[in-house]
């Protein structure tokens, strides 16, 4: 008896120590789906064009993207592994439909005030992102549409106190998985109160870009988010501002509006000459349970007549109405 309640004090010993060895492990999967309606109030279905911004650019029922992230927490290491698929997804990987990776990285927290992220994560420009989830509007602004999407590469998040906070990055350029011509590119963002001021620099392709993306709680019910962008290389690029009122009218309804205006510098775009546009959109954003239904109006008018009336003429001006439901889980 005595070796036998020996034996049992030192396997229930063995269990405490190994339970207290075991590092605290979490496994979670999410992710959301999109789709919407979309008819336009000035020119016909069925002319294929579109404003002009990513993603929700057809007409009649459509699909947006089905996102699944996976997250994996260690005690101080992780890693995100985020595949979209659909339209927007394939969108928002640069057009490879081979290619359904938004997000794949591995991150370790170095201290409490240092984090190391490698991998390919979305862009740490502008206000709004890629998943309908965060964004309040459903399409999307002329800002984010001509900014990056994603980086490939190395950054380091510093918070410097409860207030301050500076992210420094290596990348290749942007949206590029595979780095074939040997140039990198270089981020930062210094982050004070939920203001954020954005660099961005590389010798190819968007080449240089700053970016102010924050927002201000003027009310209990009521928001002003703030976009505003200029992005330079040699003379081509893009400049821009963008408005986001949004009230909270109850605890399931929010109506929000955003006035964007945007001006493509030179010929940054093949599709444009010396253009700028201002957009209005009005969004309604009903939550019912994980359930998002979001009803939109949006007026864009451009400088020159690039869009279609009814009749098939040209015009400056294009309307649309749609309508999302967008499920996070």
């Amino acid at each position: 008896m005595k070796k036998l309640i020996t034996l049992s004090m030192l396997f229930m010993a063995t269990v405490v120590i190994g339970q207290e060895e075991t590092p605290t492990k979490k496994v979670s999967i999410g992710g959301s789906v999109d789709a919407y309606y979309q008819t336009y109030l000035t020119a016909p279905d069925n002319i294929g064009a579109s404003f002009g911004s990513s993603f929700a650019e057809q007409t009649g029922f459509a699909l947006g993207m089905a996102n699944i992230i996976a997250t994996y927490e260690g005690e101080t290491t992780g890693a995100v592994a985020d595949l979209a698929f659909g339209p927007r997804g394939v969108g928002a990987v640069g057009g490879d439909e081979s290619i359904f990776i938004n997000q794949l990285y591995a991150y370790w927290n170095v201290s409490e005030s240092t984090k190391l992220t490698m991998g390919r994560f979305n862009t740490f420009l502008g206000y709004e992102v890629i998943s309908p989830v965060a964004n309040f509007n459903y399409s999307t602004s002329y800002l984010f549409s001509n900014g990056p999407f994603s980086h490939v590469g190395l950054k380091a998040d510093f918070a410097l106190s409860d207030d301050f906070s500076l992210m420094l990055a290596v990348m290749n350029e942007t949206d590029v998985n595979n780095n074939m011509s040997g140039d990198y590119s270089l981020g930062a963002q210094f982050g004070y109160a939920g203001q954020f001021l954005n660099f961005y620099y590389a010798n190819v392709g968007l080449g240089f870009e700053v970016d102010y993306t924050g927002g201000f709680d003027l009310s209990d019910s009521f928001f002003l988010g703030i976009n505003a962008a200029y992005a330079d290389n040699d003379g081509e690029g893009f400049m821009g501002a963008a408005l986001y009122p949004q009230v909270a009218t109850s605890d399931n309804f929010s109506i929000g509006l955003r006035g964007e205006f945007f001006d493509w510098l030179s010929d940054a775009d093949s599709s444009v000459d010396d253009q700028d546009v201002f957009a209005v959109t009005l969004t309604g954003s009903y939550t019912l349970e994980n359930l998002i239904i979001k009803p939109e109006l949006r007026l864009d008018s451009n400088s020159q007549e690039v869009y279609s009336d009814n009749d098939l003429a040209p015009t400056k001006s294009l309307a649309a109405f749609t309508l999302a439901a967008i499920y996070s889980f």
